[in-house]
């Protein structure tokens, strides 16, 4: 088990470059650990929802959690917006990094995950 810090920067998508930095670490089995940071717009897809919704303005990450492979991640986050008011869901492209985003992940060296989509619930769901 290891960890990998990676700092993300102004006016990269936080979901694109979260996806490039797990395959160009070659990560088969990972956790979000943490990220700290500031994004402008949010772009989330909430649970049951097919379409994804965006708030403009700047926000502020205040969670984050996820499974992360290059066959595929799963993440959440909460975002809060200059009111307070937070907005959770999965994280979509479209969320600009603002000033700065501090990615930690865990990494699991002895196993490998991967998507299988299960016939109950319809998505591709985590295999290892």
């Amino acid at each position: 088990m290891r960890q990998i810090t990676k700092r993300f920067l102004k006016g990269q998508d936080f979901r694109t470059e979260t996806e490039k930095f797990v395959k160009d670490e070659n990560i088969k089995a990972g956790v979000i650990v943490c990220a700290v940071g500031s994004l402008e717009p949010l772009r989330l897809r909430m649970a049951g929802a097919k379409i994804v919704r965006e708030w403009p303005g700047e926000f502020e990450i205040t969670s984050i959690t996820g499974t992360v492979s290059v066959n595929g991640n799963h993440i959440h986050m909460t975002a809060s917006d200059v009111d307070g008011k937070v907005y959770g869901g999965h994280l979509k492209e479209g969320c600009i990094v603002r000033t700065t985003v501090e990615f930690v992940v865990l990494v699991f060296d002895y196993v490998e995950y991967k998507r299988v989509k299960d016939p109950e619930t319809g998505f591709e769901e985590l295999s290892f």
